[in-house]
């Protein structure tokens, strides 16, 4: 059954961002992504400063405009000023709303902006400049929210006629510039005049919602046309790992060349190279069961004629000299086809190759306890599996009496561990067991592995399956030899 759990789904990403693929997938991504920021950043500030130049320009002419208005309201009578204003609000249409107010208007500003300094700062300077004004009220606001002649009376409730022509582009909502300038110690001068941009306060940013999704979309087709290039790379690259790993367990079958020419020539070696390992691995096979044959005929002889010598005790010690001798062939011949056994990988019911130990063990009064079960068979080599098991129990068992094994299965892989109670082996000595005819006592009388080969064929099968045999001392008393095998 898939894990679908949270620790699943972050094993399976974090085995992705460490193929090839998901690295070069990764680092496309953020190379796209990346390029299309700095270029949007760019253009936005060369869009900023394209804007801030013409902001300035047309603030120039309207702050003229402006100076111009003031400067002609001033000029007139104070009686025909509400005369002109009242015939101005008649036309409707003009290039300002002009009003004379009793009070100064509170004007609920919109944001500060680079651009509204901009304008603020050119229709200031212009009022000193040309007309010496110092106190002018200079203020951007939202037309919807525009007080007009008192602090009560908005823009929006007035009649269309009176401003709605010169303040109003509907369904835009463009910024109004409203200047205040008292002229006598009653009456304040109240301009307000549309920008000529509509959208020139509008905020611009190189991560807006267009931009994100621009950004997006050249991230994802640039992705979508990277995988399907790196799957015709990496497939032979993966055909390649997957035949180097049969191969470290005896499956021999030759690749095919395919690919680029660099994957093409990375296949043939290794094409190359399996032949001549597995030339090297028939060689020696050949060459030890000759010497089995060439070895056995002279050992029968030597044996028949040493038991028709007289003397008895130069009798005993060639003969004991033949048996030790006899024994090193056997052991040579045994460790090299127990480690090259040529089957095919197939189910393999753990638990029950376990299980049938125990029954055995328990019909000579010997304890064994198997805990725990395989979630799912195991793929592997049977017989060598066996033997592998069998070797490592049969220490446990010689050794502590008693043994128990632990079995502890995921998807992943299965780790077995066989616990005894024995006196454990020293520190110094934990590798050197592994190496053939290494024995720790002189006395193995009545154990099977008594050549001091059990150890090391049972790590070579491991190996040979992908896996790894450890030994390690309990705290107290015994030892634990543990058997992991990976799932592939």
């Amino acid at each position: 059954m898939p894990n679908s759990s949270p620790m699943g789904l972050h094993s399976r990403l974090k085995r992705w961002s460490q193929s090839l693929t998901g690295q070069i997938l990764i680092i496309m991504a953020l190379g796209v992504a990346s390029a299309q920021f700095i270029s949007s950043s760019i253009w936005l500030r060369q869009l900023e400063s394209d804007t801030e130049k013409n902001v300035l320009e047309v603030s120039k002419h309207m702050a003229f405009r402006i100076a111009a208005t003031v400067s002609y309201f001033k000029s007139l009578p104070t009686n025909y000023r509400h005369i002109v204003i009242d015939q101005l609000q008649d036309m409707g249409g003009t290039r300002f709303f002009v009003t004379l107010n009793k009070e100064e208007i509170h004007i609920n500003t919109i944001p500060d902006s680079p651009l509204k300094d901009i304008v603020k700062n050119e229709v200031r300077s212009t009022l000193i400049k040309q007309l010496g004004i110092l106190n002018a009220k200079i203020d951007f606001s939202s037309p919807d929210d525009l007080h007009v002649i008192n602090n009560q009376t908005r823009l929006v409730d007035l009649p269309e006629r009176w401003g709605h022509h010169s303040l109003l582009v509907k369904p835009l909502t463009p910024p109004i510039i409203v200047i205040q300038i008292p002229i006598n110690e009653k009456d304040w001068l109240y301009l307000a005049s549309l920008m000529p941009d509509p959208y020139f306060l509008d905020g611009t940013s190189a991560l807006s919602g267009e931009r994100l999704f621009s950004m997006a979309m050249s991230v994802v087709t640039v992705l979508l046309l990277s995988i399907f290039i790196l799957r015709r790379m990496t497939r032979p690259l993966a055909t390649l790992a997957r035949a180097a790993e049969r191969f470290g367990q005896g499956d021999w079958q030759p690749i095919k060349e395919v690919g680029s020419i660099e994957v093409r020539n990375t296949a043939k070696a290794f094409n190359d190279m399996q032949r001549r390992i597995q030339r090297y691995l028939n060689d020696r096979e050949r060459l030890f069961a000759s010497i089995s044959h060439d070895l056995k005929t002279p050992i029968t002889r030597l044996r028949l004629r040493a038991e028709m010598l007289d003397e008895d005790d130069t009798r005993d010690a060639m003969i004991r000299d033949l048996e030790d001798l006899d024994m090193l062939v056997k052991g040579a011949l045994q460790s090299v086809k127990e480690t090259d056994i040529h089957e095919n990988r197939i189910e393999v019911n753990i638990s029950r190759m376990l299980k049938d130990m125990q029954s055995t063990a328990n019909l000579h009064d010997i304890t064994l306890t198997v805990v725990g079960e395989l979630a799912h068979p195991f793929i592997g080599k049977p017989l060598a599996i066996k033997r592998c098991l069998g070797n490592l129990v049969d220490n446990a068992l010689y050794y502590g009496k008693t043994a128990t094994v632990y079995i502890e299965d995921d998807e992943d892989d299965l780790c077995i561990r066989i616990c005894d109670q024995g006196p454990g082996i020293p520190v110094d000595k934990m590798d050197k067991v592994f190496q053939p005819y290494t024995r720790l006592t002189p006395d193995h009388s009545g154990h099977p592995g008594g050549m001091g080969l059990g150890l090391s064929i049972a790590r070579n099968i491991a190996r040979a399956h992908g896996g790894e045999v450890t030994l390690s001392n309990h705290a107290v008393k015994g030892l634990e030899a543990k058997l992991w095998l990976p799932r592939h």
